[in-house]
């Protein structure tokens, strides 16, 4: 697999109340995905750049919103999820604080 490839299959950690409280109960990471990604690159990017080892990896498209500024009428983007379960013993600290 591409190494370039793998450092550029996470667009970003997607943080939210909902995933706060996954990462706490069942040691699941949500990360933004290119669109074209697939679990075995997530997994591999996740292990790589973070140093852990992954148990199960779940993707998930999401739709974007319509939006209303005025008269004009928007949508978001479409993007996608993966939700990235850890093997027991390891954690991603997104803080930095040890």
């Amino acid at each position: 697999m591409n190494q370039e490839r793998l450092m550029k299959v996470l667009v970003g950690a997607h943080i939210t109340e909902k995933s706060t409280l996954a990462a706490d109960a069942a040691r699941q990471f949500v990360f933004k995905v290119l669109p074209n990604a697939t679990k075995p690159e997530v997994k591999r990017a996740v292990e790589k750049l973070f140093e852990v080892e992954v148990e199960r990896v779940q993707m998930v498209n999401v739709k974007g919103k319509s939006k209303r500024s005025g008269r004009t009428l928007g949508k978001r983007s479409d993007f996608n999820k993966a939700y990235v379960r850890l093997k027991p013993g390891h954690d991603i600290n997104f803080a930095g604080a040890e």
